[in-house]
């Protein structure tokens, strides 16, 4: 069963950074993309930024040259460095998990998400 732990959120004001890690279990994360998506309240879940086992990464633009996606393929474990966070990037980060490779950005398209881990940019 494949389960996933996230990390790393909190409260920062607006220009600060916040590093989140997501540590995957249950299986071979071989050839399985690796990523985070996020929610604001009201809105509907959207796509940050994915990584490949080979370490293929895309971002969305509302975050393109402030966040940085990694993943360590002996842990497991994908993690998101924010910068220069902004007000509007407060929403609750979920990591996500599915198998292959390619550029996918629907959630209907991930089976395997973490719980979520809060984070609140003040302005």
């Amino acid at each position: 069963q494949v389960q996933l732990v996230e990390s790393g959120g909190g409260l920062v004001q607006a220009g600060g950074s916040l590093r989140l890690s997501c540590a995957a279990s249950g299986r071979s994360f071989v050839n399985y993309v690796m990523g985070w998506f996020r929610q604001a309240p009201g809105k509907e879940r959207e796509f940050v930024s994915t990584i490949t086992w080979g370490g293929r990464t895309i971002y969305a633009d509302s975050v393109k040259g402030r966040f940085i996606i990694s993943r360590d393929n002996v842990k497991n474990t994908v993690y998101l460095q924010m910068n220069s966070l902004k007000p509007e990037d407060t929403a609750v980060y979920y990591c996500t998990t599915r198998a292959g490779g390619g550029v996918v950005t629907t959630t209907s398209a991930y089976p395997y998400w973490g719980q979520g881990t809060q984070v609140t940019v003040s302005s």
